[in-house]
């Protein structure tokens, strides 16, 4: 399978699923069009990303699989993506503080076929996720350990907030990066 993303997360949920990798990243233009919902923008990416991968790597042998995917945490039509810093990751801690908010991942599968163009499946699972009540300590403490910086809306739940959850209504997998399940059930299809 070749893997649009370089989302160690995702590698590592891939791999312990079964599959063998090829990593070849695509890089796009992530910015949200006016008044594009959430759920519209991260599909709409997954499926740029699959796209974008494609034509750097050419055609897909039959039976060969790309998976792109992105993954957003939002409230109402607030996206929260990446912190640009430590003050943007605590603004993004404190907002979803006793809150609950949703994780959605885009996934966009390209399998090729003895035709031209590969059969494309593209879908959207989300999550709904609640965090209790954080303290300024708690938030101060986990943004010096560096691990919110790379992650939308700030916390990897596989990681140091996971303490921060109170509860989770959908799929951890998807939270971590990747709806492994639906995409297994998508590939047997």
């Amino acid at each position: 399978m070749i893997l649009a993303s370089a989302s160690p997360r995702r590698q590592e949920l891939l791999e312990a699923a079964g599959f063998e990798l090829s990593i070849e990243p695509a890089d796009i233009d992530e910015t949200r069009a006016p008044s594009e919902s959430p759920l519209e923008l991260v599909e709409r990416l997954a499926t740029q990303k699959a796209h974008a991968s494609l034509a750097n790597h050419g055609s897909l042998a039959k039976g060969e699989t790309l998976l792109a995917a992105d993954t957003i945490v939002w409230t109402g039509n607030d996206v929260l993506g990446k912190p640009r810093d430590p003050d943007d990751a605590r603004r993004m801690l404190r907002e979803l503080s006793g809150r609950t908010h949703h994780v959605s991942t885009g996934v966009c599968l390209l399998v090729g076929t003895d035709g031209a163009e590969p059969i494309e499946h593209s879908f959207t699972e989300t999550s709904a996720v609640t965090f209790r009540e954080l303290s300024d300590a708690e938030i101060d403490e986990y943004v010096r350990t560096g691990e919110p910086m790379d992650k939308a809306g700030a916390y990897g739940i596989q990681g140091g907030a996971g303490r921060f959850v109170e509860r989770l209504d959908g799929d951890y997998d998807n939270v971590v990066g990747l709806p492994v399940t639906k995409i297994l059930q998508a590939l047997a299809q």
